[in-house]
């Protein structure tokens, strides 16, 4: 089940930018995160996430990668994602479990650590199969977007992936998923509709709209490089529910 009972901040309509800063990497190649001035709209002020990005590992346009269903680079920065003012990334430092608990190289805890380099020794590695990691926020939380790094030291495309919300640890209570690129349902979450996409250091940010939670749910089922599963760091934005 889709949240998108609240409307979408992303699309907020803007007042104006006085300047936008675009760090390219080469001519026609991925960028990194651009940054942007406050946004006002009728619904209240609108102002950038507070994304600090790692440093690029590669350079160019990736080439000749063989997944289907692959989102095409963008060419260009990712627009600058607005939320309300004083969202934080409220998962730096917390509770982290997974699926697998013995990874084959790290430590659940890296998930939520804040290095997001994807250097060695900076990601976590669980085996193969369908795997995933579950953020414990400690409280329900508005959760405006969810941005993850699943591993950018070289371009890969990760498979199966899924992003959910839940009230409960279990994933039993308003369990909502707001991103899901298995498209044939070899997760058993249902089949979805969303594109697969190639790792990059902006990492992917999925929109997750105000949904009310506590739990944040990522799920993958290995890379076009190897059948192993990978997680940098994952950032939840968000504040406390009232």
């Amino acid at each position: 089940m889709i949240g998108h009972n609240a409307p979408s901040l992303r699309h907020a309509a803007a007042a104006g930018i006085a300047a936008l800063a675009t760090l390219c990497l080469l001519p026609g190649a991925l960028h990194a995160q651009a940054a942007a001035p406050a946004k006002a709209s009728a619904g209240g002020k609108l102002v950038p996430l507070p994304i600090q990005l790692p440093k690029p590992m590669f350079e160019g346009t990736p080439q000749n990668l063989s997944v289907p269903n692959l989102q095409k680079p963008l060419g260009k920065a990712r627009e600058p994602f607005l939320a309300p003012a004083g969202v934080t990334n409220v998962a730096k430092g917390k509770k982290v479990t997974s699926s697998d608990m013995e990874p084959v190289i790290g430590e659940i805890e890296q998930v939520t650590d804040g290095d997001k380099k994807g250097a060695e020794g900076s990601f976590v590695e669980l085996g193969p199969g369908v795997q995933h990691v579950t953020v414990d926020l400690g409280a329900p939380h508005e959760v405006f977007a969810v941005l993850f790094w699943h591993f950018h030291k070289t371009p890969r495309v990760y498979f199966d992936v899924v992003v959910q919300l839940a009230d409960d640890a279990e994933f039993k209570k308003n369990v909502r998923t707001i991103f899901n690129n298995d498209h044939d349902n070899t997760t058993g979450l249902g089949a979805g509709k969303d594109m697969n996409f190639v790792e990059t250091s902006e990492g992917k940010l999925v929109d997750a709209r105000g949904e009310k939670a506590r739990f944040v749910r990522l799920h993958s089922r290995g890379n076009n490089a190897n059948e192993l599963n990978h997680f940098v760091e994952v950032e939840v934005f968000g504040r406390p529910a009232k």
